[in-house]
């Protein structure tokens, strides 16, 4: 039997606390690992529940919202103290900004770095500066460069490591995002998870979570449903989510005439997921740049409902091993149309809800990525 290992996990948010793609990776880990023989220590910025929830497993080095240096100074410290209790057999890094303040506190202990996005990049879309963006990049740079070894989502997230960052490619290692299969293997079924919603169930539904900003493509599917709406004319579009372009978009939807057909339903609570997901007869995700994964197509898929992606990132290596023709051709709102209008009159054959399933248990099962991770983990001690 291999031999337990003490990892230290530098995050960003914890969860519960704030919501995102990365803080979900994080706390899937943090649950995770220890059924792979990786024990876990965490730093995150939040509140003092974080040590409670996580049941000291993981603590909140400062406030979320303390200022800059006050964050980066007692993340330092934390990992000071926490190193002082008891030295880790690895460091696993998941947010470049938090990691940095680690420099000469853990020389000697290998280090792996979870690589969920190019941070500068993400931020310029929702109005970064241009010295913000070169400051991110250079400290995003110091630090990946320090790792041993390399966690990507895919392989487009590896080549932009490699290219903008300048990582070797031997040290990188593809890992998927993961989901908790069977949270979203619910028993109820469609209909009955409609009448939950309050959501008609004559219609065709089609679902789409994500962060209401630009790089989401959210406007190229509002655009899309125009047409949809004239091949499937009683579609029903359901956006869940939160994010700067909220009035925009809705505004969007009235300027197309499309009120009855596509709702901007919020945020939408996680334990609320499992149930949209199966009400739908299909979800989309429209993304237009530096998708490296996209959670929400495996947390679809998990659900037993099929998923259709842009071609952008990582999203086809997440599904085109299911069914080529989840993939559209393009990501512009005819291609977009094109292939949720096909999808909803039976015109392209998608794979049904229990090949769906069986391949989101297979691949990105919490216990199945959690051992490729622990085996990295291994594979950057055993190199050092």
């Amino acid at each position: 039997m291999t031999a337990p290992i003490d990892s230290l996990q530098i995050g960003m948010h914890w969860f519960g606390e704030r919501p995102g793609g990365l803080d979900r990776m994080f706390m899937s880990l943090v649950e995770a690992l220890p059924g792979e023989g990786v024990n876990v220590r965490g730093l995150v910025a939040g509140s003092g529940a974080v040590r409670e929830v996580t049941a000291g497993r993981v603590e909140a080095f400062a406030d979320a919202h303390a200022p800059l240096g006050v964050r980066l100074w007692r993340a330092r410290r934390h990992s000071r103290q926490l190193v002082g209790m008891k030295r880790p057999d690895v460091v696993a890094t998941h947010f470049a900004l938090y990691a940095a303040p680690l420099a000469g506190v853990l020389g000697g202990v290998p280090r792996v770095v979870h690589f969920h996005g190019p941070w500068a990049d993400e931020s310029f879309p929702e109005g970064g500066g241009g010295l913000s963006i070169a400051a991110r990049r250079a400290l995003e740079r110091f630090v990946y460069r320090s790792g041993t070894r390399h966690i990507v989502l895919s392989r487009a997230f590896g080549d932009i490591l490699e290219r903008t960052y300048g990582v070797r490619d031997e040290s990188i290692r593809v890992v998927p995002g993961c989901v908790d299969v069977d949270r979203f293997d619910i028993a109820t079924t469609k209909d009955e998870a409609r009448e939950l919603l309050g959501v008609a169930t004559d219609r065709p539904l089609v679902f789409c979570v994500r962060r209401l900003v630009t790089r989401m493509g959210l406007e190229n599917l509002i655009d899309a449903m125009f047409f949809v709406r004239q091949a499937v004319p009683d579609v029903l579009l359901v956006i869940a989510g939160k994010g700067p372009l909220a009035e925009l978009l809705q505004a969007r939807i009235e300027a197309r005439g499309l009120v009855s057909a596509v709702h901007l339903a919020g945020f939408v609570e996680d334990a609320a997921l499992p149930l949209w997901y199966r009400a739908a007869d299909l979800s989309v995700v429209p993304t237009v740049s530096l998708e490296g994964f996209g959670l929400t197509t495996i947390e679809s898929l998990a659900a037993g409902t099929p998923v259709l992606v842009t071609p952008v990132g990582g999203l086809p290596e997440a599904v085109a091993p299911l069914s080529p023709d989840l993939v559209l051709p393009a990501g512009g709102f005819h291609a977009i149309a094109a292939g949720m209008a096909d999808a909803l009159r039976g015109r392209i054959a998608l794979p049904d809800a229990d090949a769906c399933l069986a391949y989101a248990r297979g691949r990105f099962d919490l216990p199945v990525v959690a051992r490729g991770v622990a085996r990295v983990y291994r594979e950057a001690i055993e190199a050092h």
